[in-house]
């Protein structure tokens, strides 16, 4: 089985929470800044990014967690409010806030509540493939009425043979894809079916558009212009809500691994466009831990 780059892997007890895992590359400058990546709903860190890892890691440092219930991350319940409390844990434990995030579909969310629940520690963000809401029409919240069939689906026995089946049809259709396919299968299998529905529904519930707007943070967004599960319509709403700058893809909601080299290059683009903005405006340090309501954590060797 051939597995991509990955950087070194590391997990942190926080206190009431769990065992929080995630990936940090440190970039030889110290002075390199550093990014928080946010990976989607069913995702896992690397799942979702392992295509732009090489590229953001040539200029940055960076983490990339796995959110509870997502590849190995802690086995509690989720709310994306606990989940952007994990992430602001992880970057105050480590140090490197003021950070900029790139949130991709669910990671969009988790961005966004990040910086709203804890001002200082969000720069700049980069958001992918999302929207301010999924409950605005009717056909939304049917969508959503699937939940119930989906817990059904991920605790059959079947599952596996269908997801083989359709990796089988990504590695036809998409070459670049295919040496990956047998390793994300495996990574996918580590998800926990009761935290992959609680995200669905936390999702469902999610509602950013009366105080996105108020965040007044350099971003940007990537649109996936042939996504059928993010409306591009709605992702344009985000990115006026946020005043971002936007880059199109001519992608599925898929695109980081239907199209990985493209994926790559356009989210460095706007990385370092919103980089360049969020540290041109000296913004201020990060609030002092001691005063923070979240509990102290403590780093412990990765034993995966």
């Amino acid at each position: 089985m051939k597995v991509p780059w990955l950087p070194p892997g590391h997990t942190m007890v926080v206190p009431g929470r769990g065992e929080l895992f995630f990936r940090h590359h440190r970039h030889d400058d110290p002075s390199a800044p550093t990014l928080l990546l946010l990976h989607g709903w069913t995702a896992s860190a690397d799942t979702q990014f392992f295509s732009a890892y090489e590229a953001l890691a040539e200029r940055y440092s960076f983490v990339a967690p796995d959110h509870r219930g997502h590849g190995r991350g802690m086995r509690m319940h989720f709310t994306l409010e606990d989940v952007a409390d994990d992430a602001a844990a992880l970057v105050r434990h480590l140090g490197v806030g003021p950070v900029v995030t790139v949130g991709y579909s669910m990671g969009g969310p988790i961005s966004l509540l990040l910086a709203d629940r804890h001002p200082g520690l969000v720069a700049g963000m980069v958001v992918q493939a999302t929207a301010l809401e999924w409950r605005e029409s009717r056909a939304d919240r049917f969508q959503w009425q699937g939940l119930k069939l989906m817990g059904f689906g991920l605790r059959s026995r079947w599952l596996p043979k269908l997801v083989q089946h359709g990796f089988s049809r990504l590695g036809r259709q998409f070459p670049d894809t295919a040496p990956w396919l047998d390793w994300m299968d495996a990574e996918l299998r580590r998800n926990d079916p009761i935290g992959v529905i609680e995200a669905g529904r936390a999702l469902r519930h999610y509602d950013a558009r009366g105080w996105a707007s108020q965040l007044g943070l350099p971003a940007g967004l990537l649109l996936t212009t042939a996504d059928r599960l993010v409306k591009p319509r709605k992702q344009r709403a985000l990115a006026d809500a946020l005043g971002a700058t936007v880059r199109e893809l001519a992608a599925d909601h898929l695109c980081t691994i239907t199209r990985p080299r493209e994926y790559s290059a356009v989210t460095r683009e706007l990385v370092d466009e919103v980089v360049g903005r969020a540290f041109s405006r000296r913004l201020a340090a990060v609030p002092d831990p001691v005063a923070d309501p979240l509990p102290s954590v403590r780093a412990v060797p990765d034993a995966r």
